[in-house]
């Protein structure tokens, strides 16, 4: 998967380039489908920097093995993001988990 094939991926579903962020709360590291996307007029970032953002986060994924997880989970959520509410995807790391989540910073 590249940074594109996630932007695809993204447009099928919902129709938009939505913006992309990954989180760590409470111990767990979620990938979170943002309200904003590339289209929008007030949207920070070039279509450029949105895409080598969505890079970077393949990048992690693939590190995490978590790209099939994404994936499927898109395919199957009826959950759209809107307004204030993104759509959470959890990401289960199994053993490597700890690896990743290394206390606050």
């Amino acid at each position: 998967m590249t940074g594109q094939d996630l932007r695809q991926l993204l447009i099928d579903k919902w129709g938009h380039s939505y913006d992309i962020q990954l989180r760590r709360t409470q111990g767990k590291i979620f990938v979170q489908i943002m309200w904003k996307y590339l289209e929008q007029v007030s949207f920070p970032l070039t279509e450029a920097e949105y895409l080598a953002h969505l890079d970077t986060v393949v990048n992690y994924l693939h590190a995490w093995g978590a790209t099939t997880q994404v994936a499927d989970y898109l395919q199957k959520t009826r959950d759209r993001p809107r307004l204030g509410k993104a759509v959470s995807i959890p990401l289960e790391l199994g053993d490597r988990a700890s690896e990743w989540i290394l206390g606050d910073s």
